[in-house]
């Protein structure tokens, strides 16, 4: 237990690594049909998610991802911790498709060798937003490449996530600087 108390990233995998042995009460998620990786790198704000215990109190957080020489994706985590003034923090992670048809089930790991199970589960046609999750509902995150979002496409996208069995009173928006 020490051991996770002075290492928040051990402790979040673990948390997912268990969460990933629950058993699911639902039907399996439908992913987007199809991923253009080229088009999917970059950065993506986290405009809203279903926050693990790491997550809760972090601002201004953002997913980057890029491509690897060895063909896998560089995934960091940057976030603030308590407000827009705290100073910036990142996780380094690696990612890669599970899934090479649809590009839309990937492997995440951020410390060796626990890896959790991420899920494109809806994608804007131009890549303006895109929604993850994991295959036990527990986890999700609203990404967008601005910081915020309308609140139509708000709407929209939460529309399809309980559409899918997500419990909408479990997603918590996540502040963002408005610049």
């Amino acid at each position: 237990m020490k051991l996770l108390a002075r290492h928040p990233v051990c402790a979040v995998l673990a948390l997912l690594a268990l969460v990933g042995c629950t058993h699911m009460n639902s039907s399996p998620l439908r992913t987007v049909a199809y991923v253009d990786l080229d088009r999917y790198l970059g950065r993506w704000y986290v405009i809203a998610n279903i926050p693990y215990y790491l997550e809760k109190g972090k601002v201004a957080s953002y997913d980057t991802y890029a491509k690897r020489p060895d063909g896998r994706l560089e995934n960091i985590f940057t976030f603030r911790k308590g407000g827009f003034d705290a100073p910036e923090k990142s996780w380094h992670g690696i990612a890669w498709v599970t899934n090479p048809t649809s590009n839309a089930e990937w492997k995440v790991r951020f410390v060796w060798p626990l890896t959790s199970t991420y899920l494109v589960l809806e994608l804007d046609p131009d890549y303006r937003w895109a929604v993850v999750g994991t295959p036990n509902r527990k986890l999700l995150w609203i990404l967008a490449r601005d910081r915020q979002l309308s609140a139509a496409d708000y709407e929209h996208i939460l529309g399809l996530i309980v559409a899918q069995g997500y419990d909408r009173n479990a997603i918590v928006p996540v502040p963002q600087p408005s610049l």
